[in-house]
């Protein structure tokens, strides 16, 4: 847990800032307090920025925002820690509901706060609360200042950071934008102040590009039309043979066979019934007559597998009809 580092010297910048104006003093947070809000502008974006004295110049009408399509109102709280942005953001009343809420860090947590630790939690309160209120909110960070210690408002900046990126919030980073050596940014008053000029120029600007990548549209996604489908094609399988080509396999001679007379063609398979009449009716059938005595001689030679000797007697032959 790290304190607050005593103050190692007092610098200020040497740019021109005005002297500030007296502002009715807030019921709730007693400090100075002013709330602005821009006249309705159908072609504009309200934006709606909430921070401490760096905004006193916005607020007076000082120092102009860039020109375009958004509008902005203020709510200045000079010398107010988070919690006591807290508070006055709690008891706001804007006629309308701004597009968008930038909340400037508040830089006077380096002094308001014992620690960075009791630091980042006042803040996440604020930021809950701005969110509770509003849609849409992002976070710039606060300006540097020339006196007080740099590693101590690195590490406030990186506890606001961390604070903001737990809760999904934008925040913009903007100390690359003043270098200590400049000291024009800053005004001869103080070290804490920017300039109206050199520093709250860069400012202004920085505010402006943080609310223009807040609201900015993303261009919609490219439609692929679909592809039309190809038809499928239709086609014939080939019979390809690679070497010998092997004859065909003679037919079993055991099968039927159907033959016609003054015709070769045969067919293969068991026979059909008007195949059997065909085939009885295509051979002319010529009987043989035995006598006994040959039968006899025949079954001596090739004994018969009957019980009994055949004996076998001529037909009478058929009678002629005159």
């Amino acid at each position: 847990m790290m304190r607050v580092p005593p103050l190692l010297h007092v610098s200020r910048g040497t740019g021109y800032r005005h002297s500030a104006r007296t502002w009715p003093t807030s019921p709730f947070t007693g400090r100075q307090h002013k709330l602005v809000v821009p006249p309705e502008s159908p072609d504009k974006k309200f934006v709606l920025i909430v921070g401490d004295s760096h905004l006193r110049a916005l607020v007076d009408g000082l120092v102009n925002m860039p020109v375009g399509c958004l509008s902005f109102g203020f709510m200045s709280t000079p010398g107010a820690s988070a919690s006591q942005l807290r508070t006055e953001v709690q008891h706001a009343v804007l006629p309308r509901i701004p597009e968008a809420v930038c909340l400037l860090a508040p830089s006077n947590n380096l002094t308001a706060s014992r620690t960075v630790d009791e630091a980042a939690i006042d803040f996440a309160k604020l930021l809950t609360t701005v969110r509770n209120r509003w849609p849409k909110v992002f976070v710039v960070d606060f300006p540097p200042r020339l006196n007080a210690e740099v590693s101590y408002q690195d590490l406030l900046r990186q506890e606001f950071h961390r604070v903001a990126a737990r809760m999904g919030v934008k925040y913009s980073s903007v100390a690359e934008h003043f270098p200590l050596t400049r000291l024009e940014l800053w005004s001869r008053k103080d070290g804490v102040h920017l300039s109206d000029h050199e520093g709250m120029g860069i400012l202004a600007q920085l505010l402006w590009s943080a609310a223009m990548q807040q609201l900015e549209t993303p261009p919609p996604a490219p439609q692929v039309s679909p592809r039309p489908s190809q038809p499928l094609r239709k086609f014939s399988p080939k019979l390809v043979v690679v070497g010998d080509v092997l004859a065909p396999r003679s037919p079993d001679p055991f099968q039927w066979r159907t033959a016609r007379q003054g015709s070769k063609v045969s067919q293969p398979g068991k026979p059909s019934p008007s195949q059997q009449q065909e085939k009885e009716s295509s051979f002319p059938l010529n009987p043989v007559w035995f006598s006994s005595a040959t039968l006899r001689a025949m079954e001596e030679v090739s004994p018969s597998t009957l019980s009994h000797p055949v004996d076998c007697q001529p037909s009478p032959k058929p009678k002629r009809v005159i």
